[in-house]
């Protein structure tokens, strides 16, 4: 057999032009980005400061109470519950930076502070944008980000999407799903509210609307560090007042959420650097609001998986061996040495 007449060479060369087909499709025409989705007006999140949390985990624990989650253990020690992540079943944490000898609370350097992990509650999520069927919503009035486990494909796709690595899929579960933070929205019918904010004894997390939420961390910011200031406690935008004196913290000034990723309803101060914490550092623009615009393009239609399923089709056939072509052997034609 002569190697240009190597089936599996030509084959490999077909699905390279077919790759080369499906690049183009990619690039040309180019895509232009849609706006970045805002909060809606009366969206719904949360106020953590982490200068008021004293890392007691009682947000955690009434979390899994709420959620019904039941408790994952990661020593040998199965009395506690001691997730090291959020999970398909721990939708709620506090991770603790440390630094050298760890003496003063809240600082950079030989000092340690606390930091909440949950859903974001993005103004524009790229869950919502990935899911295929529509199993990740954004509640238009909330603005919370909800999960329909019945909807849900198990894709993963929102897995994937997600700048903080929030959505967790159950592996272990036969049908398998996601689990998240839903801001509790399954209490609101009894009067509730979020359970880490109810519960938490120093109000570093804060639950209301964001827009309130927005406004009592800028106050916060502007206030002196270590004077005495009033700091709420439960629910910012109604219920009874349970706010109490407390020394200003010294605030990074900026509050994490009110621009990244297009603005989030979940919203954070520190005293210690943001990326440190484990926050990371993101544009002020959705991805979303270009890949859900190049995604459509390019699938619209099925516009994109029409011309690469063709292109791999013609590659198959241009060098399936036809009956009477080969000896059975591997193939070299009759005649050939």
């Amino acid at each position: 057999m002569r190697a240009d007449e190597n089936p599996r060479r030509n084959f490999l060369k077909g699905c390279v032009a077919a790759g080369g087909v499906a690049a183009a499709s990619a690039v040309a025409p180019p895509v232009a980005a849609r706006e970045t989705r805002q909060r809606p007006p009366e969206a719904l999140g949360l106020l953590f400061d982490a200068t008021l949390c004293v890392g007691c985990k009682a947000c955690v624990a009434a979390c899994k109470q709420a959620n019904e989650n039941p408790a994952e253990f990661s020593t040998v020690d199965p009395l506690w519950d001691t997730p090291l992540d959020t999970s398909a079943r721990t939708y709620n944490l506090i991770k603790m930076y440390r630094h050298g000898t760890m003496e003063t609370k809240d600082a950079e350097t030989n000092g340690y502070a606390f930091m909440k992990t949950s859903c974001m509650h993005c103004a524009d999520p790229s869950c919502v944008s990935a899911c295929p069927v529509s199993a990740m919503t954004k509640d238009a009035a909330t603005g919370i980000v909800e999960y329909n486990p019945e909807a849900c494909i198990g894709c993963r796709y929102c897995v994937a999407a997600c700048p903080f690595g929030i959505p967790k899929y159950q592996y272990d579960s036969a049908y398998g799903k996601i689990g998240k933070c839903e801001l509790c929205r399954h209490r609101t019918k009894d009067g509730h509210y979020s359970a880490c904010a109810e519960v938490c004894p120093t109000g570093a997390t804060l639950y209301g609307k964001t827009a309130d939420l927005l406004a009592e961390a800028k106050r916060r910011l502007a206030l002196k560090p270590g004077s005495i200031a009033r700091f709420p406690r439960g629910n910012l935008s109604g219920g009874p007042d349970q706010s109490y004196e407390a020394y200003a913290g010294t605030y990074k000034q900026h509050v994490y959420g009110d621009t990244e990723y297009g603005g989030t309803q979940v919203l954070k101060l520190s005293a210690v650097d943001f990326e440190k914490v484990g926050m990371p550092y993101l544009p002020p623009e959705a991805a979303a609001a270009h890949s859900e615009t190049l995604q459509h393009t390019l699938y619209g239609g099925l516009a994109m998986p029409v011309v690469v399923l063709g292109a791999l089709t013609w590659a198959a056939r241009r060098n399936v061996h036809r009956g009477g072509d080969s000896n059975g052997d591997g193939g070299s034609k009759e005649g050939e040495k």
